[in-house]
């Protein structure tokens, strides 16, 4: 199966044996996905510099030819899944 990822799936990516990421597609383009891999809440001082984004987000990209690292787990409950 050739697997395409949406943005709101939930993936493991298996890059070794000893090591895989796993997290959430962000943001999906012909040639990457971000997959967010951990989301942090700033503290006021920084919220004041940048009102409009609350949070940091960590994302790692994962490019096209390795898409077939990633293993499928879900998608978010508040979308739907096609």
């Amino acid at each position: 199966m050739n697997y395409q990822p949406k943005v709101n799936d939930y993936v493991i990516w298996n890059k070794s044996l000893s090591h895989s990421i796993e997290g959430w597609v962000y943001f999906v383009d012909k040639k990457y996905i971000t997959i967010e891999t951990s989301v942090k809440c700033k503290d006021e001082e920084d919220i004041k510099n940048c009102p409009i984004h609350e949070k940091t987000h960590c994302l790692v990209l994962c490019f096209h030819n390795q898409w077939k690292e990633l293993e499928y787990v879900k998608c978010r409950e508040c979308v739907t899944c096609s």
